[in-house]
């Protein structure tokens, strides 16, 4: 097995940190596997310094630029809240009616994430805000007409490009017709492919040239004819993102240790499932377990099938065009306690303005 199969491999996966500073375990992991990025969570952002130096710690370890991704949404998906400020809501900022609010919105998400060395921010999300998915996504929509939803998100991404960070669309092919939660299990989105087409799937359309990574579903749309999961499906990644929508970017798999994709198959027929469905990117988002048997099983398929491999190695050369991409932003360092205060008075000053333009357009 040749050095360049295995940085290729490594490249593919997205892996999740166990706590606020790198462990002797997650050191040696992480230089045998050489990820192409990692995610934090809540469970490892403490202080401000602290977060930027595990991500420059798990960085020296890659043996290549990683990309330093958080879910950051506002409202319910904000892993800055306690360090920083909570963020509003996508559903408290569309609540003021004031689209100008929008590009602010991701402007500021971008600066707390760029303080904290972060690079990649997950978001926004582009699923419609309907009544069956209301209970499970709650503020985390707020729009059921498409173009109020590409309207938002083409302003937010504006507002994150400001700030040289990659934004993230998701959930593909869109999760508002669910009712579950795919944490813990697959939802079955009954919804026609005429009104996915004109629905759910009109965003990705729409911002096909905008979004830099699109993330994909665990949910299974029974109408298209194949009852796996989009995460795993070729039909939806290939057929209908790559070849009839026309996106040309980073796609990534939505955590691979949801109940949503390992209730239906293990984490080794996921991971290579996904890359052979078109993913280029995959998530994994907590078992260090996990991680090193999806990679070890990339690696075997890899070594076994020669059209896996010429798969995997355009993957790997999207993934490099892609840092290079954020590799022109400006030099990210140490964050000062003055920026995060100015972070947080940014934060507290715009939630203040949200709540007083919602409260006066619904009056």
């Amino acid at each position: 097995m040749t050095t360049a199969l295995r940085k290729q491999v490594g490249q593919l996966l997205i892996v999740g940190l166990e706590g606020v500073e790198l462990t002797p375990l997650e050191r040696s992991w992480l230089r045998i596997v050489q990820p192409g990025g990692v995610i934090l969570f809540r469970r490892n952002i403490e202080e401000a310094r602290q977060t930027f130096f595990l991500l420059a710690d798990a960085s020296s370890l890659s043996g290549a630029p990683l990309l330093r991704c958080v879910d950051l949404e506002g409202g319910l998906v904000d892993r800055l809240r306690d360090l920083i400020a909570p963020m509003p809501s996508l559903a408290a900022v569309a609540s003021t009616g004031n689209k100008s609010f929008y590009r602010q919105h991701g402007k500021l998400i971008g600066r707390e994430a760029r303080a904290l060395g972060f690079n990649v921010v997950l978001a926004p999300v582009l699923d419609l805000a309907l009544p069956e998915s209301a209970p499970v996504m709650r503020t985390r929509t707020f729009f059921a007409k498409p173009e109020e939803v590409t309207a938002y998100a083409s302003a937010f991404l504006d507002g994150l490009e400001s700030t040289h960070v990659l934004g993230c669309g998701k959930h593909f092919p869109g999760l508002g017709g669910g009712t579950l939660d795919s944490h813990h299990a697959t939802p079955f989105i009954h919804r026609s492919m005429e009104t996915l087409w004109e629905n759910d799937l009109r965003p990705y359309h729409a911002l096909k040239s905008r979004l830099p990574i699109v993330m994909i579903s665990h949910a299974s749309y029974p109408a298209s004819g194949d009852l796996r999961p989009a995460s795993i499906s070729r039909h939806w990644i290939t057929d209908v993102l790559t070849k009839r929508i026309g996106y040309r970017s980073l796609i990534l798999s939505d955590d691979m240790e949801m109940g949503g994709i390992l209730t239906q198959t293990s984490i080794e027929d996921a991971v290579v499932s996904a890359v052979v469905a078109g993913t280029h990117l995959l998530e994994i988002c907590k078992d260090p377990a996990l991680i090193l048997r999806a990679y070890e099983a990339l690696l075997s398929e890899a070594e076994r099938s020669p059209s896996f491999r010429r798969t995997v190695e355009a993957a790997f050369r999207k993934i490099v065009r892609a840092k290079r991409t954020i590799a022109t932003g400006p030099t990210i360092t140490p964050p000062t306690p003055a920026q995060i205060e100015k972070l947080r008075a940014g934060a507290n000053a715009f939630q203040a303005k949200c709540a007083a333009a919602a409260k006066k357009a619904a009056s």
